[in-house]
């Protein structure tokens, strides 16, 4: 019975939970598979760095030497960063591989070529992990699209700036501080620009973008704004009305108007993203016939993000039928009915937002969030 051969791109701390996983719950993929699911081989930048690590297959640093194994099924990369990545996967996917990647920059920027090359080599491409790690909101929407439309999605998509803002909310203390906690922990790099200000979310919206409207808006017209500049005085104010401020990536589509944005926002604790705190990633989904849907859980880590990765693995013995989406719509960046709140003060501003630092956008029902002059 021949084996189901995968190959593995990256074997740091996502591709390396991947391998041990794939290992672990072997007797469970042989079920799903009806054969063996072998990790026949690892693609790695420095050959030495992982010498000790993986002993039972080949571990090369040479692309022709790993896309030249025999019968190679399935490629799952768990890198970073657009290249080397995008051209690995291209050069899979002509070769007939199956996909499966973590990659959200790479997704976000190439995602659309490399679906269109799938499908015209009759291959898959998987990405469940590449948005919420353990939190499946790929499979949930891709559910949904096929009769609702989705109107809105609210989302926490960053795990690293929800342990700040939640450490400088609980704790009471500045952003250097909580970042610092988040770094010891292990939430945050050395360098965490891309988590606080605001890129690893906006890239995770791209994706989400492209799923639901198979297209995303121009990049340098997206409000982005991340949250070095959340003062903890801010926080403070927020928290004497009974509101918190949130790192929160909005798709929403009004009437085929399309608003995208990725920014901190001020949330009453009616909203459904007020009580997600630490490094929990959750997103919120309005469709037109199913209501409303909160999907919440372990946003990051090596585990969480390995089990999506798997679970698009054996997904792919379900033949799924690609989703076309046709609707009229157009991106855009007008927001008439959103207030702003500046704060310490606690006002709020029902028009245009002025210039500023401390000005917040408001989700929830506005007459709620009026503070007392």
């Amino acid at each position: 019975m021949t084996a189901v051969k995968v190959g593995l791109i990256g074997y740091g701390t996502v591709g390396s939970a991947v391998g041990r996983t794939i290992r672990s719950h072997q007797e469970n993929l042989q079920t799903v598979f009806g054969k063996e699911v072998q990790v026949a081989g690892v693609l790695v930048r420095d050959k030495q760095k992982y010498e000790q690590q993986v002993k039972d297959t080949l571990l090369t640093d040479n692309v022709e030497e790993f896309f030249a194994i025999t019968d190679l099924d399935i490629i799952i990369e768990a890198s970073v960063g657009i290249e080397p990545a995008y051209s690995y996967l291209k050069k899979a996917i002509s070769s007939g591989c199956h996909i499966i990647t973590a990659n959200k920059e790479m997704i976000a920027s190439k995602g659309a070529d490399l679906k269109e090359l799938a499908k015209e080599k009759g291959v898959r491409l998987e990405y469940e992990a590449a948005v919420a790690g353990g939190v499946p909101v790929i499979g949930t929407l891709k559910q949904l699209l096929h009769i609702n439309h989705v109107v809105k999605v609210e989302a926490i998509l960053n795990g690293t700036s929800n342990f700040i803002l939640s450490e400088m909310s609980d704790k009471n203390i500045p952003f250097e501080e909580a970042l610092q906690l988040a770094q010891e922990a292990g939430f945050a790099e050395a360098d965490p620009a891309n988590d606080v200000d605001g890129w690893d979310a906006f890239y995770k919206l791209m994706v989400l973008s492209d799923l639901l409207f198979e297209a995303q808006p121009d990049w340098e017209k997206v409000t982005r704004k991340g949250i070095r500049s959340v003062s903890f005085q801010d926080i403070h104010k927020a928290a004497e009305q009974g509101w918190k401020i949130k790192h929160v990536a909005t798709l929403e589509n009004t009437g085929g108007e399309v608003t995208v944005y990725v920014e901190p926002v001020v949330l009453s604790a009616a909203h459904p993203l007020y009580s997600v705190d630490g490094v929990d990633n959750a997103v919120c989904i309005e469709g037109n016939l199913v209501g409303k849907l909160k999907l919440q859980g372990p946003g990051a880590g090596a585990l969480p993000t390995a089990s999506a990765i798997v679970e698009d693995l054996a997904n792919l013995v379900h033949q799924r039928k690609e989703l076309s989406v046709k609707r009229q719509f157009q991106f855009t960046e007008k927001r008439e009915a959103a207030p702003y709140m500046h704060l310490p003060s606690g006002q709020v501003v029902v028009q245009e937002k002025p210039a500023g630092e401390n000005y917040y956008r408001v989700a929830g029902k506005t007459e709620r969030l009026v503070a007392e002059a």
